[in-house]
Formats: C-alpha cells, structure tokens, sequence
C-alpha cells in the first residue's frame, strides 16, 4: 500500500466533476454560437469576437444564476451584439427566428449582456437594414413559381425602397416602430410602381408569398399609412390634379412623388408651427376678426376637416389611444344626503357679492 502522506488534497469541485461539467456546457456554448455565425454566414472574424464575448459572459457572475432559457440566448446575444459593432445589418428578429426564441426574453438578455459586460452597441442604420432585409427576397431572379412580370432588378428595388423607407422616416412611420413592417410594406410599394401595369393587381400576402419572406402583422397598417401620405402629397403635384387617385393608382406616380418629396411634404401638411402663430398675438387685430393664417396652412390654427391639411405629426398624437369608460355611478351614489363636509375652499366660492365678503372678512377679525 502507498503511503497515506503522498496523496495530494483533492478539491470538493474536481472530486464530483463540476468543472468537467462547466466545461461541457461551454464547449456547447461555444459550438452554438459558431453554427449561428456559419448560418448568417459572418466572417471569421466576427465568430471569434462573438465567441469571446460569449467566454466572458459564461464566467461572469451575473449569469450563473439563470435559467437554461436565457443561457441558450446569450450566445445568439453575443452574435447580435458582434454584427452591430462591426456595422453588420442583422436584426434582432433574425436571430430569434433561427433561435425560435420569444424576442422579449432575447430583448432582456441582450440589455444584460450589454450592461454586465460594458459594450458598446451602435445603433443599426436603415440603408443597412433596407439592402439585408431585401437580400433574402427571391423576386429577383427567375424561378418556376415566380412570374416573368414579377421579376425585378434587385438594385432597382433597393434603390426605390431607400426613398420611401426616407420619406416613412421624415413623416414619423419609423419612429417607434419595428423596422420589418415598414421595410415589407416599402419594398412592396417599390416593386410595384416600377411595373404597376402587371403588379397592380398583387397583394402584399402574395407578394410576401413569392418573395418567400415572412407577413408581419403590422405590415398591412404601415401600407396603409404609407399610402395616405402619398394620397396627400399627389394633391399638391398640378398634373395629378386631374386625376381621380386612391390607394391604388397613386402607385403608377411614386417616383414622381419621390422625386419632389421635400416641396410636397411641405405643401400637403399644415406646419405646426404656423398654427401656433395664427393663434397668438391676442392684442393685433379687432376682437371679432379670425386668426392669422400660418403659411401653407390655408385655415390658421383651427382644427382641419377629414382631408384637409393638418400637421406633420407622429401617428400616436394623430390617432391616440381610446381611454378606457370608468364606471358609470349609481343615482344612490351620487344623490345628496346634506351631510357632505364643507371645505374652507368650497365655502369662499359661494362669496360673490362685495357685502358678503366685507362681512366675511370682519368676522375673521373678531377674537
């Protein structure tokens, strides 16, 4: 037998395998987020920050403690966080599709990763998310189930669909928003107006159908509210005048519209500042006379009629948010017994007369 002196002391965490197990769970960590980098085809440089930052996060203290759920996202987290360091256009919804992960859970872990390991995270531009999210459209080359009169130039399409992701920009559709409605939504009103005879016709479900692209839900809104701002500005553009437009035909004149988009938001839209204007300077002018018209807003500062010019302002102050009905109060509750307290404040509201308020008055005065 050997001697009892030479065995080395054994740690409690290598006697059970602890670290053995650390490590499996980190090698398939690390395997995750290099098949996530193979799939969005990164480059090598990318895997091996993302990997990195993956190492880091797995030893920092803050996520020894969560669940198995959030651990599988936080090398998706570090992938998201690589590409947009590197100005890389990917979206957040991207990797929770390849992951099937909910997006506020993938939201979360990507705040906490960005706090606990102090990144730095730029902010993704639109012109980048325009030419990624078209890349993945299958409506420019030929194939079976595509139409010869859907197949369009890609760079044509992403030339167009940049102006109008612009003009969604400048009339606040982007604001707030999630960026793939708008981009679907703008890309179908691209594709469109470059052959509107034979696309006229297509749906933006069919359209999403054969460029083999996901439907979002608010896809159909932002449309909508896209459409409405070209209706407005094709009001203010002479030769279109004579045209009886809808939602449908004011597509064959977009790059019309694009073109002088600068001039007809300004004419189309009553500015809020002129209103504020036309309502002020109470003292000019006789009493009777009506405010001042603001430029380019043809009635002052009152409130515009369906259709007619209003202010450029974002959709939420437009169509606000219904309130919800408080509960309508029974007559036993709102009848009046006569035994209600009577404030000091409510009392001097009833002292209307001069006499009431001089005898008030000197009966405050008497000790």
């Amino acid at each position: 037998w050997p001697d009892p002196g030479s065995f080395s002391e054994v740690a409690y965490s290598q006697s059970t395998g602890q670290k053995e197990q650390l490590s499996r769970c980190l090698q398939r960590g690390i395997r995750r987020v290099q098949d996530l980098c193979k799939v969005l085809q990164l480059p090598r440089v990318f895997e091996e920050t993302a990997v990195s930052y993956f190492q880091r996060a797995v030893q920092h203290p803050s996520f020894h403690m969560v669940s198995l759920e959030k651990k599988e996202l936080l090398g998706g987290c570090c992938v998201f966080v690589t590409c947009r360091q590197h100005n890389w256009p990917v979206t957040m919804g991207t990797i929770c599709s390849l992951l099937y992960a909910r997006q506020e859970l993938f939201a979360s872990v990507f705040l906490s990763l960005q706090k606990e390991l102090e990144l730095s995270v730029p902010a993704l531009s639109l012109a980048d998310l325009v030419k990624t999210h078209l890349n993945s459209f299958r409506l420019f080359q030929q194939a079976a189930h595509v139409p010869a009169p859907f197949v369009e130039d890609k760079e044509k399409v992403v030339a167009r669909t940049m102006q109008v992701v612009e003009l969604a920009s400048e009339t606040w559709l982007v604001t707030g928003r999630h960026p793939v409605p708008i981009l679907t939504a703008a890309a179908f009103l691209s594709w469109q107006s470059l052959q509107p005879r034979a696309r006229l016709p297509c749906t933006l479900g069919r359209f999403c159908r054969l460029a083999g692209v996901d439907l979002p839900p608010p896809a159909h809104l932002r449309l909508k509210e896209l459409l409405e701002i070209l209706l407005r500005m094709a009001s203010q553009l002479a030769w279109l005048r004579v045209f009886k437009l809808d939602k449908k035909t004011v597509v064959k004149h977009i790059g019309d519209l694009l073109q002088h988009r600068i001039f007809l938001l300004k004419k189309a839209f009553c500015q809020e500042d002129g209103e504020e204007q036309g309502a002020a300077a109470p003292g000019e002018g006789s009493p009777s006379s009506p405010p001042a018209q603001g430029k380019g807003c043809p009635s002052g500062g009152k409130r515009q009629l369906e259709g007619g010019p209003r202010p450029l302002l974002p959709p939420c102050l437009i169509n606000p948010r219904k309130r919800l009905r408080t509960a309508a109060t029974s007559p036993s509750d709102s009848a009046v017994t006569g035994d209600e307290p009577i404030s000091d404040s409510e009392v001097e509201q009833y002292l209307r007369g001069p006499e009431e308020i001089r005898a008030f008055s000197e009966a405050k005065a008497w000790p």
